[in-house]
């Protein structure tokens, strides 16, 4: 479901190991070009397909009714909008989210959102996280992966369909922990891309980054205490390759900030979703509730909703830092 750069990443593992998959697409439009050119004409362009071996479909309904397993990697701003054309029932298919966001008003990460609106049991909700950037997928660099589900037995499942030569994968059973570092991690990113943006150099990224994986820590320990270790590739890992990767699209938006990029010019000359920049506000409201110390996540959310000066800002930020 969806038809960005690692919705397309996705599709490329898996066809690895299946004969075929449906796939739907919004846009009847990049339908066809995708048939024509065998690729996707938006995203990965080099990542070729066997046309042969995919089932494209603008209608969602369409493609969940042949499917037993949904996989989700559509932007969560745009979730909402694309799960209100659907009219099959879900709750007892197999969610896999490769979502990085919260989705946005209702505030909760995208399995509680499945659960909640569509009663999907959580055993049958997983979600897909770790350090991997779509572009390194489609260059078939080694990458490892983490999918978390509380039903062990369909996360490992789902772990070897995603296997291969450049893939590792491991399972988990912390599904809300995962969920809310893979969105912590791309507000993190944008903070490295503002304090890129304003000159700071490796020293204070490397000191950044500590403090915020210690911020990290603190709001998860309080808002699902499990006995984790977040110095695991799926928390500290993907934190520090959107922290430091120039594939990060956060960072990139951040570094733009930084230089005097406004909120709305960035996103424009992007033309790419940073989902940090949604996912600041709404882990900000959702800190409203748990009163967890987060000086990085008020940091970028004075910077990019309060319009305070990303120079002012990160100097009081640094003032924080031991």
């Amino acid at each position: 479901m969806g038809g960005g750069s690692w919705a397309t990443a996705i599709a490329k593992m898996v066809l690895a190991q299946e004969d075929s998959i449906n796939w739907y697409m919004r846009r009847d439009d990049r339908i066809a070009d995708f048939k024509r050119l065998g690729h996707n004409p938006a995203y990965l362009t080099g990542v070729k397909f066997d046309m042969k071996r995919i089932n494209f479909s603008s209608n969602i309904n369409d493609i969940v009714r042949e499917s037993d397993t949904l996989v989700f990697v559509t932007p969560s701003p745009y979730l909402k909008a694309h799960l209100k054309k659907l009219k099959t029932r879900i709750r007892d298919k197999f969610i896999i989210t490769a979502i990085k966001g919260i989705v946005p008003d209702d505030n909760l990460i995208v399995s509680e959102y499945f659960t909640k609106e569509y009663g999907v049991p959580e055993e049958n909700i997983a979600v897909l996280g770790g350090p991997c950037h779509a572009e390194e997928v489609a260059l078939e660099r080694l990458s490892y992966l983490t999918i978390a589900c509380p039903d062990m037995d369909k996360a490992r499942l789902f772990a070897r369909k995603l296997a291969s030569s450049f893939i590792k994968t491991s399972v988990s059973d912390d599904v809300i922990g995962v969920e809310y570092s893979s969105v912590l991690k791309n507000v993190y990113a944008i903070a490295a891309g503002i304090c890129s943006g304003l000159k700071y150099g490796d020293n204070f990224q490397a000191v950044l980054m500590s403090n915020a994986v210690q911020e990290m820590n603190r709001f998860l320990n309080t808002v699902y205490p499990l006995n984790r270790n977040v110095d695991d590739s799926v928390y500290l890992g993907d934190l520090l390759v959107t922290s430091y990767s120039n594939f990060s699209r956060n960072r990139t938006f951040g570094t733009m900030i930084g230089k005097g990029y406004s909120v709305k010019s960035a996103q424009i000359e992007m033309e790419m979703i940073a989902e940090g920049y949604y996912g600041t506000k709404c882990i900000k409201e959702i800190n409203k509730h748990h009163h967890v110390n987060m000086p990085i996540l008020d940091a970028v959310y004075n910077i990019l909703y309060e319009r305070i000066s990303p120079m002012i800002e990160i100097k009081l930020l640094t003032d924080s830092f031991r």
